[in-house]
């Protein structure tokens, strides 16, 4: 890699050095796609690592990852493309929607780029890592290796509808940056500045899941589209890696990295498990890590020097092993998951993705949960009697959305969240020995409401002896009442003896999720003058007593 400024024989800058070659591929139906391509300053040939995206090719992921001119230094013909509708490609964008078919191109041509040797490898975050799954879907002969890095794998279940909840805010603010971005490349300067400067006040018109600002631009994003569209719409099966990946046998090496505090987590995990059980070669690294991070300080604490860890590194080492025969070291070659516990501070590292048995606490209190958060419990027995605990959602101060993957400090103190009234929040008492949890907790509970149709938001908290509270998992739903069986994001954490466990129950989590009306119309068209206070009451003891699933190691 070369540092400060380059210069030729002659004196002059040598832009070889710091400004890529131009390249471009005329697609089937004739739109052309343009790209960045980087070489190694040792003669070929060499094979490919490619990346798709839609931001721009010249920002190539770098938020997150080294810039290309490194990874060309490592041996590799880097490329960058924008993909259709982006960049200075040609065509119309549309979220995820050719990138099936665009991607499995853009490898056969990226294979045959003079100096290729033939092979190549794609690596990219977020929509780049989703670009990737959907290229493999059209299995191209040429692709060997791939380090889809926070990607969403089941685009409809866990972006428009988690557990039948729409993710409002999440969806709303990357439309919007979408949107900004195609306006910047229609010239179009009016629009970007609107688009670009939406924020958390766009939630406050008429129907907050329709805010005004997407409304007046949307034929520049997808938001409408990711809202409205039903399960079996065909743009799903175009857009959704597991739809697209559904059936095939497609035998590509791969290293997926996560953060337990990234909104693609639960993606992340899935397709890991999807391609591990297709009998793919398939690593798993999931750290302390926000969407955009991975730093030690990401998530809003410093959670040590082992946070810091190195995926450029590792990626380069995935593909060595794959394109160049070299052997792997450390980690990847002694097993296939590492998982970051935020108890210990310290990687754990597993021959494969832990299942461990599920051990109940049960749900108590003496009906005054909500009112007095010391009231309520969680146990290894549960109440001898059946028992009801109540709490009221005010639509007009809905529970807002704090930490994990909803926005702001990810690990951050919610200890006045969980004291609100409108929060029913049953604590265990000081543990007693350490406890250690790697897994998806879940809910089994029978929850009622005065309305035909409720949201319930789970939020599972570590408790401190001092009392601060911290978000470790959580799952929101929309509900009609009846038997719930809600799992929860997955953790690895080992408590410490006199440390908590906390389970937080409310009716909204805005505006990470459209508050619910109370009326049975669906939350995504609700307006917000017709929502009304709902109780939601959960039986606690009796015959099926409602009960905190725990996913704990060696238990």
């Amino acid at each position: 890699m070369h540092h400060g400024r380059a210069h030729g024989r002659d004196g002059a800058p040598d832009l070889r050095r710091v400004r890529p070659e131009t390249v471009s591929l005329r697609l089937r139906d004739g739109v052309r796609l343009d790209a960045d391509l980087w070489r190694p300053a040792a003669p070929g040939p060499h094979p490919v690592l490619l990346m798709r995206q839609p931001y721009g090719r010249r920002i190539a992921s770098t938020v997150v990852f080294a810039h290309p001119a490194w990874y060309a230094a490592q041996g590799y013909i880097v490329v960058i493309q924008d993909v259709r509708g982006s960049g200075t490609s040609e065509g119309d964008f549309l979220a995820y929607a050719a990138e099936a078919e665009d991607g499995a191109e853009a490898i056969a041509w990226a294979a045959g780029l003079p100096g290729a040797d033939g092979r190549v490898a794609m690596y990219g975050f977020s929509y780049q890592g989703a670009a990737q799954l959907l290229a493999l879907s059209r299995a191209p002969a040429a692709l060997k290796a791939m380090a889809p890095a926070m990607a969403n794998w089941d685009l409809h279940g866990e972006k428009a509808r988690d557990k039948g909840a729409f993710l409002l805010a999440g969806n709303a603010f990357w439309a919007a940056q979408i949107g900004a971005i195609q306006a910047r490349r229609a010239g179009d300067a009016a629009s970007h500045a609107e688009l670009a400067a939406a924020g958390p006040d766009m939630f406050q018109g008429p129907v907050p899941a329709a805010p005004a600002v997407l409304d007046r631009h949307a034929g520049l994003h997808h938001h409408a589209l990711w809202r409205d569209a039903p399960a079996d719409h065909p743009y799903w099966q175009r857009a959704s890696p597991a739809q697209a990946l559904a059936g095939t046998e497609a035998d590509v090496p791969a290293l997926w990295v996560g953060g337990w505090f990234d909104y693609h987590l639960d993606g992340t995990l899935a397709g890991y498990r999807a391609r591990a059980a297709a009998g793919g070669a398939q690593w798993l690294m999931i750290g302390p890590w926000p969407h955009l991070a991975w730093s030690a300080l990401g998530a809003g604490a410093d959670f040590g020097p082992a946070a810091v860890s190195d995926v450029d590194a590792l990626q380069v080492a995935l593909f060595d092993h794959v394109l160049k025969g070299r052997a792997l070291e450390g980690w990847m070659a002694a097993c296939r998951v590492r998982l970051f516990d935020l108890g210990r501070r310290a990687w754990r590292d597993f021959a494969t993705l832990p299942e461990p048995a599920m051990h109940p606490l049960f749900l108590a209190g003496d009906g005054r949960s909500a009112v007095r958060l010391r009231d309520g419990g969680l146990a290894a027995t549960p109440p001898a009697a059946e028992a009801w605990e109540r709490v009221t959602h005010d639509p007009w101060r809905p529970v807002p959305a704090l930490g994990l993957h909803h926005g702001g400090p990810a690990w951050c103190d919610r200890a006045a969240i969980d004291a609100r009234f409108d929060v029913l929040a049953l604590t265990t008492a000081p543990l007693a020995a350490p406890l250690d949890l790697v897994g998806e907790p879940e809910l089994v509970a029978t929850v009622q409401a005065d309305a035909p149709s409720f949201d319930l938001n789970a939020t599972l908290c570590l408790v401190t002896p001092e009392g601060r509270s911290f978000a470790l998992s959580q799952a929101h739903a929309v509900l009609a009442g009846g038997p719930v069986r809600l799992r929860l994001r997955a953790l690895c954490i080992t408590l410490a003896p006199g440390d908590r466990l906390r389970l937080s129950l409310a009716g909204a989590c805005f505006p990470a999720y459209p508050v619910n009306p109370g009326t049975g119309t669906d939350p995504r068209a609700a307006t917000a003058a017709e929502a009304v206070p709902i109780t939601l009451a959960l039986r606690c003891g009796g015959a099926d007593p409602a009960r905190l699933l725990l996913p704990v190691a060696g238990g």
